[in-house]
């Protein structure tokens, strides 16, 4: 874990309500696809946690969408504007158990955590399916980007607006060797009700620290209670306590 300063390079607006920043800093506590970032708001108390969609050695990208003060404070970076931010936090992804045909399940803001895992598993020799859910066709974002990186991608938008009409649960293929998810709980929930292999949960929590100091995003798992921003926020199918 580290703190350290941040300098927008660029920042754009992808989706509706949702922005693309990149940053240049030290990104070296940053080790697996999966992790997330604390970043300081200028007037703010706590900081805003925001998973990781990419990163190279003094980059980093993170894409979030506008639901408060905070985030609309980082939509308005402009280039060379400074941030703190604490990286380097939470589990991240285990690549080991993901087989020659990684399922990857995206729902809104849970798909950029997805893309660097993509590259990643990409790297080691899979070939991810994924599959990205969103409300409408303005709300779409990155499916593109994993398709350049070798991906067979399926998109999902409840209202029909563009790909197959329905939730994500309504694209997934049936061949696939473990899965990989992020995205809102109800999603989360009904991946989790059909899915037959094991596989690995990103949680959304509110955080105060991020570090696991202020125990305020504690859950219970089969293994006992476990805070989401230091014990997670990956945790792996057989460790949630769903009744679906």
């Amino acid at each position: 874990m580290k703190d350290g300063l941040f300098t927008t390079l660029s920042n754009r607006q992808i989706a509706q309500d949702v922005f693309m920043t990149e940053l240049s800093g030290d990104t070296s506590e940053i080790r697996n696809p999966g992790q997330f970032v604390n970043i300081a708001i200028d007037g703010l108390y706590l900081r805003r946690p925001i998973s990781v969609c990419d990163c190279s050695e003094g980059k980093l990208t993170v894409i979030f969408k506008v639901v408060g003060k905070g985030t609309g404070k980082m939509a308005e970076a402009a280039p060379g504007d400074k941030f703190k931010v604490l990286t380097g936090l939470g589990n991240g992804y285990d690549l080991s158990k993901a087989g020659t045909r990684p399922l990857l399940i995206g729902g809104g803001v849970g798909v950029p955590p997805l893309y660097l895992l993509a590259k990643k598993l990409i790297e080691k020799g899979s070939k991810p399916f994924t599959v990205m859910g969103f409300n409408s066709l303005q709300d779409v974002f990155f499916a593109e980007e994993f398709k350049k990186l070798g991906c067979d991608v399926a998109v999902t938008t409840v209202d029909g607006s563009l790909g197959i009409k329905g939730f994500v649960t309504d694209a997934m293929p049936s061949d696939y060797t473990y899965f990989y998810t992020c995205g809102p709980l109800p999603m989360l929930k009904a991946v989790y009700g059909r899915t037959e292999t094991s596989g690995q949960f990103s949680l959304e929590e509110r955080m105060g620290c991020g570090f696991g100091a202020c125990m305020g995003c504690s859950i219970m798992t089969a293994n006992g209670p476990k805070r989401v921003c230091k014990d997670g926020p990956v945790f792996e199918k057989e460790e949630l306590l769903w009744k679906i």
